[in-house]
């Protein structure tokens, strides 16, 4: 059911990214880390359709946490509206990330503002471990401070070389696995869709298991469109596939049940 959830402050958090506060109690303490909420923006108009959003974080007080990018007209009037304003929210929806045990290290492979979708995992993993972010340049770097603050090592790569490995994230997996050949280690995903299909073909390869946050394009966020569909095995099927819907059925899945089409 839809809830109503008032801003509290819609802040620039960097350039183009910005940060918005609802108060939605029933929602903020239902919230696992990897799930989304989707958010009928208010003042839209004729454009009826909601707006999926990953959770950043929540408090006990009832507050929820969205970092987003203005990247089109939703958004656009996403960040103008002032707090007080009212919107209509669904959620916490999707399926969440495995939190590990604490003898496990965690090691978050995060592209773009896939750092905004994982930060509620790092926060309640009981191991801190490593932040691997990958982005274009440094003005698409975020929340990095607020990883080291909630006790994980930060590792950057840039397309541009402008600040860490001058690469692409991936790159950096290897000198993890390489840094710790006896340790446990449980592998998480979020961005681009290209980066989640590498990492989830290295970790397959390498004989490891991670989960990626899936999310695609979503219409109506229940399952019942089938809009927003991926790729995953199923040896019951005469291809070894059929959709899945990111939105019921995911965002995160285990990256052993991803179907990656280059292994057949």
């Amino acid at each position: 059911m839809p809830q109503h959830g008032e801003i509290i402050s819609n802040e620039i958090l960097k350039d183009s990214y910005r940060k918005v506060v609802f108060y939605v109690p029933d929602i903020a303490a239902k919230t696992q880390p990897g799930q989304f909420v989707h958010v009928k923006i208010a003042n839209l108009r004729d454009r009826i359709l909601r707006r999926p959003f990953s959770i950043c974080n929540v408090t006990p007080d009832g507050m929820l946490t969205v970092v987003y990018k203005v990247v089109g007209s939703g958004t656009e009037i996403l960040a103008e509206l002032p707090p007080g304003t009212v919107c209509d929210l669904m959620g916490p929806l999707g399926n969440p990330f495995t939190i590990g045990d604490d003898d496990e290290l965690p090691v978050i492979v995060a592209g773009g503002y896939g750092s905004a979708a994982t930060y509620l995992l790092a926060q309640r993993s009981p191991a801190k471990g490593i932040l691997l972010l990958g982005a274009r340049s440094s003005d698409d770097l975020i929340l990095t401070e607020e990883f080291k603050s909630a006790g994980f090592e930060v590792r950057i790569a840039t397309n541009d070389g402008s600040v860490g490995h001058h690469g692409l994230v991936t790159e950096l997996v290897a000198d993890v696995m390489r840094e710790n050949p006896k340790r446990k280690m449980r592998f998480y995903g979020c961005g681009p869709f290209g980066m989640l299909m590498a990492l989830g073909k290295m970790l397959t390869r390498g004989g490891m298991d991670g989960e990626l946050s899936l999310d695609h394009l979503m219409c109506c966020g229940v399952g019942a469109c089938f809009a927003c569909v991926v790729k995953v095995k199923d040896e019951s099927n005469a291809d070894g596939w059929r959709y899945a819907r990111t939105c019921k059925e995911g965002p995160v899945f285990q990256a052993h049940k991803v179907y990656y089409p280059e292994e057949n």
